[in-house]
């Protein structure tokens, strides 16, 4: 749900631009505002997770999400809509962090990697269905006001999953009460402000009116980086430890690859739809039944690859690279040259098989990344992860566009010279995780399987689950 309010709102810029009679740069803030605050709370909410109880601020930022959708919905002119949208980014990024933890505090071994592919599949499709969603809710909801059903959807989904959430999730305490690194949040705050404005604002002239911000973010991050390594030199407990990226294996480079993999990902949803609203005259709905088949392909592939990543570890995201990078780079071929009225069919069977191939690239790699994280360390790890991934995602969702639009200026608007160019595009950024991926897997591709935990283990953790608050 938080992942799917990324993208689903995009479709209905126009109709909400009409009915609330705004501007163009105030409507960009519905959705780039919720990017930046979700982005921004990931890593402070993980910490806060791991200090005070993961269960908790699950709950309570899903509570916080489901009102502040209310309120968006309800939204009688832009200034609240926007505001009501930042809050609900902030609840999104508080959410976020606590599914991966809670993952690695109550799962081992294969159960571990069954559960990081359940989740990964969720990642993939509401990363991938945004657009189809949203389509099919507009179409749904005829009239001008047709747009608040976007936000309302998350009321009942919401309510379902905090009752479900408060029956299911065991009370596990978090152990002794920890004080937040401040100057931490502080710095890695105002670091990733700084990289992000420019990159969620590109379309208004962001990259050449803010392009002082990123050299300016580069130092806030390097002070960040040099403050949680005296913090952990003097045994605090930093908001990032430095150790995950020194001392965790395969997290460094699970992280870089899972950001590269993004800026690609991330980028190539928009063009299509610009590509097949725009050049075709497709309906927002039709627009998104077209990549429809590569979120089918992740779906399957991701809860296969949660069972396959013990047995074939890096090598396996590796593979998966390779079907993306083939299956996107097949489909702008054919985008590039298929006949008029069947471009989308024809197109069909490449992502699929693009879609199989992210399946295999976005859990595995979340299940290698976090494996040998420590458990006290859970919800800032993941929180470090998302953060990288919706920094590449930022990037991808600048770049990809602007470039389909530079070549749609330079060829007298051939939309199938800038699809092809653009999606082509996005496999630089493949080839770059894949080279990350191929790195890790020669440095340790023969990885230990997952550890194995014996059913007596296993089975005495949940009976101090139950014994500790009597959660499922």
């Amino acid at each position: 749900m938080s992942l799917l309010d990324v993208t689903i709102v995009a479709v209905a810029l126009p109709s909400l631009q009409r009915d609330l009679n705004t501007s163009p740069a105030a409507v960009q803030w519905v959705v780039s505002g919720y990017a930046l605050t979700f982005a921004l709370a990931l890593v402070p909410a993980g910490r806060l997770g791991d200090a005070v109880g993961r269960r908790r601020i699950f709950l309570a930022a899903l509570a916080g999400f489901v009102l502040c959708s209310a309120a968006a919905g309800a939204a009688p002119t832009i200034t609240w809509l926007v505001v009501a949208r930042l809050a609900q980014g902030v609840c999104a990024g508080c959410l976020a962090p606590q599914n991966p933890a809670l993952i690695q505090q109550m799962f081992r071994g294969a159960e571990r990697g069954r559960a990081f592919g359940l989740f990964g599949a969720v990642v993939g499709i509401s990363s991938a269905v945004g657009p189809i969603v949203g389509g099919l809710i507009l179409a749904l909801a005829q009239g001008t006001q047709g747009w608040r059903w976007i936000f309302y959807v998350n009321i009942p989904v919401g309510a379902l999953a905090l009752v479900l959430g408060l029956r299911l999730l065991p009370r596990i305490a978090p152990g002794r009460r920890e004080r937040l690194d401040l100057p931490g949040v502080a710095l890695l705050g105002a670091g990733v402000l700084a990289v992000m404005l420019p990159l969620v604002f590109a379309e208004s002239g962001g990259l050449t009116r803010l392009w002082w911000l990123f050299p300016v973010g580069a130092v806030l991050l390097a002070c960040f980086a040099r403050w949680e390594g005296r913090v952990a030199r003097r045994d605090g407990r930093p908001l990032l430890d430095p150790r995950l990226l020194t001392g965790t294996r395969g997290y460094a480079l699970g992280t870089t690859l899972g950001t590269l993999y993004f800026v690609g990902f991330s980028g190539v949803w928009l063009v299509f739809a610009l590509f097949f609203q725009n050049g075709l005259g497709y309906t927002p709905l039709l627009s998104g039944l077209a990549v429809t088949p590569f979120a089918v392909g992740s779906a399957a592939a991701a809860v296969i690859s949660g069972r396959l990543v013990e047995r074939f570890g890096r090598l396996l995201t590796a593979c998966g690279l390779l079907g993306v990078i083939a299956g996107l780079g097949a489909a702008a071929l054919i985008l590039r040259s298929a006949p008029d009225g069947r471009e989308a069919w024809l197109a069909a069977p490449a992502l699929f098989v693009g879609g199989l191939g992210s399946g295999c690239v976005i859990s595995p790699n979340i299940t290698m990344t976090l494996r040998d994280v420590q458990v006290r360390m859970a919800g800032a790890a993941g929180g470090a992860l998302q953060t990288g991934q919706r920094l590449g995602a930022a990037v991808g969702t600048a770049a990809l566009p602007g470039l389909f639009y530079l070549v749609l200026a330079h060829t007298g608007r051939d939309y199938r010279a800038a699809v092809a160019l653009a999606v082509g595009s996005s496999l630089v950024a493949m080839l770059a995780a894949l080279a990350v991926a191929l790195l890790d897997w020669r440095r340790d591709g023969r990885r230990r399987p997952l550890q194995q935990v014996p059913p007596a283990t296993a089975e005495t953790a949940r009976h101090a689950c139950r014994k500790g608050g009597g959660g499922r």
